[in-house]
Protein backbone atom coordinates (compact mmCIF):
# COMPACT_ATOMS: atom_id res chain seq x y z
CA UNK A 1 0.00 0.00 0.00
CA UNK A 2 2.74 2.48 0.93
CA UNK A 3 4.43 1.85 -2.43
CA UNK A 4 1.29 2.94 -4.29
CA UNK A 5 0.54 5.88 -2.00
CA UNK A 6 3.95 7.42 -2.64
CA UNK A 7 2.77 8.27 -6.16
CA UNK A 8 0.39 10.83 -4.67
CA UNK A 9 3.42 13.01 -3.85
CA UNK A 10 4.37 15.56 -6.54
CA UNK A 11 8.13 15.20 -6.02
CA UNK A 12 7.90 11.45 -6.71
CA UNK A 13 5.61 11.72 -9.73
CA UNK A 14 7.80 14.38 -11.36
CA UNK A 15 10.61 11.83 -11.65
CA UNK A 16 8.54 9.36 -13.68
CA UNK A 17 9.26 9.03 -17.37
CA UNK A 18 6.01 10.00 -19.09
CA UNK A 19 2.55 11.42 -18.53
CA UNK A 20 0.62 8.18 -19.03
CA UNK A 21 2.69 6.43 -16.34
CA UNK A 22 2.26 9.39 -13.99
CA UNK A 23 -1.50 9.48 -14.44
CA UNK A 24 -1.93 5.74 -14.01
CA UNK A 25 0.17 5.49 -10.85
CA UNK A 26 -1.43 8.56 -9.28
CA UNK A 27 -4.93 7.15 -9.88
CA UNK A 28 -3.95 3.69 -8.65
CA UNK A 29 -2.49 5.24 -5.50
CA UNK A 30 -5.62 7.31 -5.07
CA UNK A 31 -7.95 4.32 -5.39
CA UNK A 32 -5.81 2.38 -2.92
CA UNK A 33 -6.13 5.26 -0.48
CA UNK A 34 -9.91 5.40 -0.94
CA UNK A 35 -10.32 1.75 -0.09
CA UNK A 36 -8.15 2.15 3.01
CA UNK A 37 -9.65 5.40 4.27
CA UNK A 38 -12.88 6.89 5.69
CA UNK A 39 -13.63 8.00 2.11
CA UNK A 40 -14.27 4.43 1.00
CA UNK A 41 -17.87 5.33 0.21
CA UNK A 42 -16.79 7.43 -2.73
CA UNK A 43 -15.22 4.45 -4.47
CA UNK A 44 -18.62 3.07 -5.53
CA UNK A 45 -18.34 4.88 -8.84
CA UNK A 46 -15.34 2.77 -9.84
CA UNK A 47 -15.64 -0.54 -11.63
CA UNK A 48 -16.23 -3.47 -9.30
CA UNK A 49 -16.61 -7.14 -10.21
CA UNK A 50 -19.37 -9.63 -9.55
CA UNK A 51 -19.86 -13.20 -10.70
CA UNK A 52 -21.38 -13.68 -14.14
CA UNK A 53 -25.12 -14.36 -14.11
CA UNK A 54 -27.27 -15.75 -16.95
CA UNK A 55 -28.57 -12.80 -18.95
CA UNK A 56 -25.47 -10.61 -18.42
CA UNK A 57 -23.93 -9.22 -21.58
CA UNK A 58 -20.91 -11.26 -22.70
CA UNK A 59 -19.00 -8.06 -23.53
CA UNK A 60 -18.93 -7.20 -19.82
CA UNK A 61 -16.87 -10.27 -18.91
CA UNK A 62 -13.42 -9.37 -17.66
CA UNK A 63 -11.24 -11.92 -19.48
CA UNK A 64 -8.12 -10.97 -17.52
CA UNK A 65 -9.87 -11.93 -14.29
CA UNK A 66 -11.06 -15.16 -15.95
CA UNK A 67 -7.47 -15.97 -16.88
CA UNK A 68 -6.41 -15.67 -13.26
CA UNK A 69 -9.39 -17.33 -11.55
CA UNK A 70 -10.91 -19.64 -14.20
CA UNK A 71 -14.27 -18.07 -13.33
CA UNK A 72 -16.45 -15.59 -15.17
CA UNK A 73 -16.79 -12.13 -13.64
CA UNK A 74 -18.36 -9.05 -15.13
CA UNK A 75 -17.45 -5.41 -14.57
CA UNK A 76 -20.17 -3.61 -12.71
CA UNK A 77 -20.71 0.14 -12.53
CA UNK A 78 -22.95 1.85 -10.01
CA UNK A 79 -23.61 4.64 -12.47
CA UNK A 80 -22.82 4.59 -16.16
CA UNK A 81 -23.40 8.21 -16.99
CA UNK A 82 -21.92 10.27 -19.75
CA UNK A 83 -20.87 13.43 -17.99
CA UNK A 84 -18.78 15.70 -20.16
CA UNK A 85 -15.90 17.35 -18.34
CA UNK A 86 -13.76 20.15 -19.69
CA UNK A 87 -10.31 20.57 -18.11
CA UNK A 88 -9.19 24.15 -18.71
CA UNK A 89 -5.52 24.84 -18.00
CA UNK A 90 -3.65 28.12 -17.79
CA UNK A 91 -0.35 27.93 -19.73
CA UNK A 92 0.72 31.56 -19.36
CA UNK A 93 4.28 32.51 -18.39
CA UNK A 94 3.52 32.93 -14.68
CA UNK A 95 2.75 29.22 -14.46
CA UNK A 96 6.40 28.31 -15.03
CA UNK A 97 7.45 29.67 -11.63
CA UNK A 98 9.12 27.17 -9.29
CA UNK A 99 10.80 28.12 -6.00
CA UNK A 100 13.91 26.58 -4.49
CA UNK A 101 13.62 24.07 -1.69
CA UNK A 102 14.73 25.42 1.72
CA UNK A 103 18.51 25.08 2.24
CA UNK A 104 18.90 23.67 -1.24
CA UNK A 105 19.50 24.82 -4.80
CA UNK A 106 17.09 22.18 -6.05
CA UNK A 107 13.80 23.53 -7.33
CA UNK A 108 10.28 22.33 -6.67
CA UNK A 109 8.17 21.38 -9.65
CA UNK A 110 6.62 24.37 -11.40
CA UNK A 111 2.96 25.30 -11.24
CA UNK A 112 2.75 24.27 -14.88
CA UNK A 113 4.08 20.78 -14.17
CA UNK A 114 1.84 20.37 -11.14
CA UNK A 115 -1.24 21.46 -13.09
CA UNK A 116 -0.39 19.12 -15.95
CA UNK A 117 -0.03 16.16 -13.55
CA UNK A 118 -3.40 16.98 -11.97
CA UNK A 119 -5.00 17.33 -15.41
CA UNK A 120 -3.53 14.01 -16.56
CA UNK A 121 -4.68 12.19 -13.42
CA UNK A 122 -8.17 13.65 -13.65
CA UNK A 123 -8.39 12.64 -17.30
CA UNK A 124 -7.30 9.09 -16.52
CA UNK A 125 -9.80 8.86 -13.68
CA UNK A 126 -12.68 10.21 -15.77
CA UNK A 127 -12.14 7.82 -18.66
CA UNK A 128 -11.89 4.96 -16.18
CA UNK A 129 -15.34 5.99 -14.95
CA UNK A 130 -16.69 6.10 -18.53
CA UNK A 131 -17.02 9.88 -18.41
CA UNK A 132 -15.93 12.05 -21.32
CA UNK A 133 -13.05 14.47 -20.82
CA UNK A 134 -11.80 17.33 -22.96
CA UNK A 135 -8.79 19.62 -22.63
CA UNK A 136 -8.37 23.33 -23.28
CA UNK A 137 -5.08 25.21 -22.94
CA UNK A 138 -5.03 29.00 -22.80
CA UNK A 139 -2.89 32.06 -22.06
CA UNK A 140 -4.20 35.37 -23.43
CA UNK A 141 -6.60 33.37 -25.61
CA UNK A 142 -7.64 29.77 -26.19
CA UNK A 143 -4.71 27.98 -27.89
CA UNK A 144 -5.68 24.29 -27.90
CA UNK A 145 -9.04 22.59 -27.57
CA UNK A 146 -9.65 18.84 -27.56
CA UNK A 147 -13.39 18.02 -27.40
CA UNK A 148 -14.57 15.55 -24.73
CA UNK A 149 -14.58 11.82 -25.41
CA UNK A 150 -14.36 8.76 -23.18
CA UNK A 151 -12.13 6.33 -25.09
CA UNK A 152 -8.64 5.15 -24.21
CA UNK A 153 -7.39 6.35 -27.58
CA UNK A 154 -8.73 9.81 -26.80
CA UNK A 155 -7.13 9.72 -23.35
CA UNK A 156 -3.74 9.09 -24.96
CA UNK A 157 -4.26 12.15 -27.16
CA UNK A 158 -4.97 14.29 -24.08
CA UNK A 159 -1.92 12.93 -22.25
CA UNK A 160 0.36 13.58 -25.24
CA UNK A 161 -0.87 17.18 -25.37
CA UNK A 162 -0.17 17.62 -21.66
CA UNK A 163 3.28 16.08 -22.10
CA UNK A 164 4.38 18.68 -24.63
CA UNK A 165 2.95 21.92 -23.19
CA UNK A 166 5.28 24.80 -22.44
CA UNK A 167 4.60 28.17 -20.76
CA UNK A 168 3.67 30.73 -23.37
CA UNK A 169 2.91 34.41 -23.06
CA UNK A 170 0.99 36.90 -20.94
CA UNK A 171 -2.26 35.79 -19.43
CA UNK A 172 -5.72 37.09 -20.06
CA UNK A 173 -7.84 34.54 -18.30
CA UNK A 174 -11.07 36.45 -18.67
CA UNK A 175 -10.85 36.70 -22.47
CA UNK A 176 -9.90 33.05 -22.85
CA UNK A 177 -12.58 31.77 -20.45
CA UNK A 178 -15.29 33.85 -22.12
CA UNK A 179 -14.19 32.43 -25.50
CA UNK A 180 -14.49 28.91 -24.16
CA UNK A 181 -17.87 29.55 -22.51
CA UNK A 182 -19.21 30.62 -25.89
CA UNK A 183 -17.89 27.47 -27.56
CA UNK A 184 -19.19 24.82 -25.15
CA UNK A 185 -22.68 23.86 -26.23
CA UNK A 186 -23.53 20.90 -24.02
CA UNK A 187 -23.84 21.30 -20.26
CA UNK A 188 -20.96 19.76 -18.34
CA UNK A 189 -18.34 20.15 -15.64
CA UNK A 190 -15.67 22.82 -16.21
CA UNK A 191 -12.46 22.40 -14.19
CA UNK A 192 -10.13 25.41 -14.26
CA UNK A 193 -6.47 24.98 -13.25
CA UNK A 194 -4.70 28.32 -12.87
CA UNK A 195 -2.72 30.54 -10.52
CA UNK A 196 -5.45 33.16 -11.19
CA UNK A 197 -2.85 35.92 -11.42
CA UNK A 198 -5.14 38.28 -13.25
CA UNK A 199 -7.67 40.94 -12.38
CA UNK A 200 -10.13 39.12 -10.08
CA UNK A 201 -13.18 41.10 -11.24
CA UNK A 202 -12.74 40.00 -14.85
CA UNK A 203 -11.86 36.38 -14.00
CA UNK A 204 -14.85 36.01 -11.69
CA UNK A 205 -17.12 37.45 -14.39
CA UNK A 206 -15.80 34.83 -16.82
CA UNK A 207 -16.38 32.01 -14.31
CA UNK A 208 -19.94 33.29 -13.83
CA UNK A 209 -20.37 33.04 -17.60
CA UNK A 210 -20.02 29.25 -17.30
CA UNK A 211 -22.58 29.19 -14.50
CA UNK A 212 -24.93 31.35 -16.57
CA UNK A 213 -24.74 28.63 -19.23
CA UNK A 214 -25.66 26.03 -16.58
CA UNK A 215 -22.25 24.39 -16.34
CA UNK A 216 -20.90 23.07 -13.07
CA UNK A 217 -17.56 24.71 -12.24
CA UNK A 218 -14.60 23.59 -10.12
CA UNK A 219 -11.67 26.00 -9.72
CA UNK A 220 -8.30 24.59 -8.68
CA UNK A 221 -6.19 27.55 -7.60
CA UNK A 222 -2.55 26.48 -7.98
CA UNK A 223 0.27 28.39 -6.28
CA UNK A 224 3.90 27.82 -5.36
CA UNK A 225 4.44 27.68 -1.55
CA UNK A 226 6.74 30.73 -1.75
CA UNK A 227 4.01 32.73 -3.45
CA UNK A 228 1.92 32.24 -0.33
CA UNK A 229 4.60 32.90 2.31
CA UNK A 230 7.09 35.27 0.61
CA UNK A 231 9.68 33.67 2.90
CA UNK A 232 12.86 34.86 1.21
CA UNK A 233 15.90 34.97 3.46
CA UNK A 234 17.92 37.81 1.95
CA UNK A 235 17.94 40.60 -0.60
CA UNK A 236 16.33 39.48 -3.82
CA UNK A 237 15.78 40.62 -7.37
CA UNK A 238 12.24 39.92 -8.59
CA UNK A 239 11.52 39.56 -12.28
CA UNK A 240 8.05 39.63 -13.78
CA UNK A 241 7.99 36.51 -15.96
CA UNK A 242 5.41 38.05 -18.28
CA UNK A 243 6.74 41.62 -18.69
CA UNK A 244 10.45 41.17 -17.88
CA UNK A 245 10.42 44.05 -15.37
CA UNK A 246 12.76 43.70 -12.37
CA UNK A 247 12.65 44.97 -8.78
CA UNK A 248 15.40 44.72 -6.14
CA UNK A 249 14.21 44.70 -2.54
CA UNK A 250 14.65 43.24 0.95
CA UNK A 251 11.72 40.79 1.13
CA UNK A 252 11.45 40.68 4.91
CA UNK A 253 10.57 44.40 4.94
CA UNK A 254 7.43 43.77 2.91
CA UNK A 255 6.67 40.16 3.87
CA UNK A 256 3.82 40.98 6.25
CA UNK A 257 2.13 43.35 3.80
CA UNK A 258 2.58 40.81 0.99
CA UNK A 259 1.07 37.98 3.04
CA UNK A 260 -1.92 40.13 3.91
CA UNK A 261 -2.42 41.09 0.26
CA UNK A 262 -2.16 37.44 -0.77
CA UNK A 263 -4.69 36.36 1.88
CA UNK A 264 -7.08 39.03 0.60
CA UNK A 265 -6.49 37.84 -2.99
CA UNK A 266 -7.22 34.19 -2.16
CA UNK A 267 -10.18 34.96 0.10
CA UNK A 268 -11.73 37.10 -2.63
CA UNK A 269 -11.74 34.20 -5.07
CA UNK A 270 -12.94 31.78 -2.41
CA UNK A 271 -15.83 34.06 -1.35
CA UNK A 272 -16.93 34.97 -4.88
CA UNK A 273 -16.85 31.34 -5.97
CA UNK A 274 -18.95 30.27 -2.98
CA UNK A 275 -21.50 33.02 -3.63
CA UNK A 276 -21.85 31.88 -7.26
CA UNK A 277 -22.09 28.13 -6.53
CA UNK A 278 -18.60 27.49 -7.89
CA UNK A 279 -16.40 24.96 -6.09
CA UNK A 280 -12.99 26.37 -5.15
CA UNK A 281 -9.92 24.52 -3.89
CA UNK A 282 -6.55 26.05 -3.06
CA UNK A 283 -3.54 23.86 -3.90
CA UNK A 284 0.18 24.45 -3.85
CA UNK A 285 2.81 22.47 -5.70
CA UNK A 286 3.60 20.36 -2.62
CA UNK A 287 -0.01 19.25 -2.06
CA UNK A 288 -0.51 15.48 -2.59
CA UNK A 289 -2.59 14.73 -5.66
CA UNK A 290 -5.30 12.88 -3.75
CA UNK A 291 -6.55 16.26 -2.47
CA UNK A 292 -7.38 17.39 -6.00
CA UNK A 293 -8.83 14.02 -7.03
CA UNK A 294 -10.98 13.72 -3.92
CA UNK A 295 -12.39 17.21 -4.46
CA UNK A 296 -13.24 16.23 -8.03
CA UNK A 297 -14.85 13.00 -6.85
CA UNK A 298 -16.91 14.90 -4.27
CA UNK A 299 -18.09 17.23 -7.01
CA UNK A 300 -18.84 14.32 -9.33
CA UNK A 301 -20.79 12.58 -6.56
CA UNK A 302 -22.97 15.66 -6.00
CA UNK A 303 -23.67 16.09 -9.71
CA UNK A 304 -24.92 12.51 -9.85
Amino acid sequence: MQTQLKYLRPEVVSKLSNMELRARLVVEGFITGLHKSPYHGFSVEFAEHRQYMPGDEIRRIDWRVYGKTDRFYVKQFEEETNLKSYIVMDTSASMRFASELPKSKERRISKMEYASFVAASLSFLMVQQRDAVGLTLYDSAVRTTIPPHATKQHLRRVLVELEKIRPSEKTNSATALHQLAERISRRGLVIVLSDLFDEPDTVIAALKHFRHNNHEVLVMHILDPLERTFAFGSDAVFKDVETGETLTTQPYHIQQAYQEAMRTFMERYKRECRENSIDYILLDTTTPFDVALLNYLNKRHRIG
